[in-house]
């Protein structure tokens, strides 16, 4: 199936390309010299697209994947150890063909679109980011879910050899995620594979990841290797770690702060350091999209 949602972005609102990346690589060719000039978006081109790019270096370290440390800059400067081929997927629980599925044969069957996307995350900083992916129903078709399951539960890789960050118990490892099956479904939820057109860099979730748009952005769980189909609401990692602050829907909400700062304003990357803060958007922009899945929720609450 697929092409179930027409992308009203275009790539001139994507955060730029060498911007998003975050990758040391980029800094060391500049300073040998060797990188083209034209890789970086002029001054003019960033200000006609209201963005004004901090420094390299600032930029590179923001990137939360706490296996590779809680700083901003560990997960690019240390997850290029991380082994992303072979890799495969588990599906089980409440599914008519459990198994574990290899990756390269999911994407023989899937549709790759790309959706350029808001991307919020609850520390209040905002990019916008041109995934490339397939939508996370068809994969969820190719496994069949079995009438009664309710919630899709998701679990990232857990390797402490490549992952420094996990010697740490800065959460429970592995870490895990869920969603409702209806949010699963919907076709701005995707499985993210490539970023402007590459396959994702390891920093960013590789090989492969969840998108769900109009949540904070630690629900769009980085490097799966399980997802299992449940009649329950699964246990999520920050959810765990601290209840009073994160909540299992984590829908972006400007109404609702998180207990220690305000979500009432986000700070793009890529603005500078000095540019205005913008009003965050309600369900980060797509609540014309999404905001029936909530009908009669308690959205003060949700957090």
């Amino acid at each position: 199936m697929a092409h179930r949602w027409t992308n009203t972005f275009t790539r001139a609102d994507a955060t730029p390309e060498p911007i998003f990346l975050n990758r040391r690589q980029i800094i060391a060719a500049l300073a040998a010299g060797s990188v083209a000039g034209g890789l970086f978006p002029t001054r003019a081109r960033a200000q006609a697209e209201g963005l004004e790019p901090n420094d390299w270096e600032e930029i590179t370290q923001y990137n939360n994947y706490y296996e590779f440390g809680t700083g901003k800059d560990d997960p690019a400067r240390l997850a290029g150890q991380l082994t992303t081929s072979p890799w495969a997927i588990e599906i089980d629980g409440m599914v008519e063909r459990p198994g574990t599925y290899d990756f390269e044969d999911i994407l023989s069957e899937m549709t790759i679109e790309e959706r350029i996307y808001r991307f919020r995350c609850v520390e209040a900083w905002s990019m916008v980011v041109p995934w490339n992916g397939f939508e996370l129903a068809d994969l969820l078709d190719m496994a069949g879910v079995q009438d009664g399951a309710r919630y899709v539960a998701f679990e990232t890789l857990l390797r402490p050899e490549e992952m420094p960050g996990v010697s740490r118990p800065v959460l429970e490892w592995p870490y895990v995620e869920g969603l409702r099956l209806d949010e699963a479904r919907h076709p701005l939820t995707i499985m993210a594979t490539g970023i402007y057109g590459r396959d994702i860099p390891n920093q960013n979730g590789a090989p492969i990841r969840l998108v769900v748009p109009w949540k904070y952005g630690f629900k769009s769980i980085k490097s799966i290797v399980r997802i299992t189909l449940t009649d329950s609401e699964p246990p999520t990692s920050w959810n765990k770690a601290n209840p009073r602050e994160y909540g299992f829907y984590s829908n972006v909400n400007p109404n609702v702060d998180h207990p220690r700062w305000s979500q009432a304003t986000e700070r793009e990357i890529g603005g500078g350091l000095f540019s205005p803060r913008k009003p965050t958007l309600m369900f980060n922009g797509y609540e014309d999209e999404v905001a029936a899945l909530y009908e009669g929720m308690d959205l003060s609450v949700n957090f």
